[in-house]
């Protein structure tokens, strides 16, 4: 039983070191283009124009972040398998598991914030544009 343990643990150890690698480049990713990709977006442009071109911008990282959080949610779901073992040797690996998780899930939640306010600042320009027009060609009407 002992070496049946022990035979788990080394396999949850190098599963853990496949999936590592993952999150690194993930978590790399993250820290380095995502992060200042989603604060270059907090301060949208003031014409509708300019920030058409912002959303089109942002959707193509969107697409991207999407990929890398997938990715990352992913591997945790292989490593979900580790809730069942209570080896104290694989606690250090648990511990960043979670480090990872808790990054991923924060730029997630930051993406799908970010992907929100951006979609109805569009929105809320497009219906300003529209009254904007509206009231232009009542003011013309009004003058002829």
């Amino acid at each position: 039983m002992m070496s049946n343990k022990r035979i788990q643990e080394l396999e949850l150890v190098m599963e853990f070191e496949k999936v590592e690698e993952c999150f690194k480049e993930v978590s790399s990713w993250i820290e380095n283009v995502g992060k200042k990709r989603l604060k270059e977006t907090i301060n949208l442009d003031d014409s509708l124009e300019m920030l058409l071109q912002a959303q089109k911008q942002f959707k193509e990282f969107d697409r991207v972040a999407s990929e890398y959080c997938k990715r990352g949610q992913e591997a945790l779901k292989k490593m979900n398998q580790w809730e069942d073992f209570s080896f104290v040797d694989v606690h250090s690996y648990r511990v960043k598991l979670q480090a990872y998780g808790d990054q991923l899930e924060e730029f997630c939640t930051q993406l799908d914030k970010t992907r929100h306010r951006v979609c109805e600042t569009v929105r809320l320009y497009e219906f300003f544009d529209k009254v904007r027009q509206g009231i232009c060609c009542t003011e013309e009407g009004v003058k002829s």
